[in-house]
């Protein structure tokens, strides 16, 4: 009979197998470890000095899912859109009641079809929250940083695909490399043909883009 100790090993293994598996060049969950290139725009707050996933230790939760609806202007560019999802999942991810409702009000939004782009983005939106609340959980065993939160992310998730959402996103708005760049890191760890698809795609488009070429570059390498 295996320890718990021996299980705990054995999840986190297969979990990083699975993420190497799908994308070689990630070291880590993709939708959290490589904090995106914002230059000065506006986002959460956050340090970030010592660890990827490392906020700001004195920022009032309560505020979370109020600031960042603010923050998700139709006028934010997607990669700034990212960095800010990447801050706020991290952060909800600390309680319970905090990620229902950031999940909740994401959700919702992508019923307030008010145009086809502010719908893409809606999409977009739940998607990568979806996705990084589903790395989140992965990780439960094997960092001590999120232990324990996987109990209450997995139920909230579980009926959700951050990968499907990202499709509708791109059905809406065709040919955005910015989009293709979030569905490439959407669909890393678990479709490895559509992982590098999406790549190739945003790599193609991004030459007008520096902001994303940068990210790109940072995150894919040249």
């Amino acid at each position: 009979m295996t320890s718990p100790a021996s299980r705990s090993l054995v999840a986190v293994v297969l979990a990083a197998a699975v993420i190497s598996i799908a994308s070689p060049a990630f070291a880590g969950p993709p939708l959290l470890c490589h904090p995106f290139d914002i230059g000065s725009a506006r986002s959460l707050p956050w340090s970030g000095q010592s660890a990827w996933f490392q906020g700001k230790a004195d920022y009032n939760l309560s505020n979370l899912v109020s600031d960042t609806e603010s923050l998700l202007t139709p006028a934010m560019p997607v990669v700034v859109r990212m960095e800010t999802l990447r801050r706020a999942a991290i952060y909800a991810s600390r309680d319970q009641v905090v990620a229902g409702e950031l999940l909740n009000r994401l959700s919702t939004r992508t019923s307030n079809r008010i145009n086809g782009d502010a719908e893409a983005l809606a999409y977009l939106d739940l998607a990568y929250v979806v996705g990084a609340f589903k790395q989140i959980s992965a990780l439960d065993d094997g960092m001590g940083e999120f232990r324990g939160r996987a109990a209450y992310l997995q139920p909230l998730v579980a009926r959700l695909d951050g990968y499907d959402l990202v499709r509708k996103s791109l059905l809406l708005r065709p040919g955005d490399p910015s989009l293709e760049f979030a569905a490439a890191l959407i669909a890393a760890d678990s479709n490895r043909a559509a992982y590098q698809e999406h790549a190739r795609r945003a790599r193609a488009g991004a030459h007008a883009d520096t902001l994303l070429t940068r990210n790109i570059e940072h995150v894919f390498g040249r």
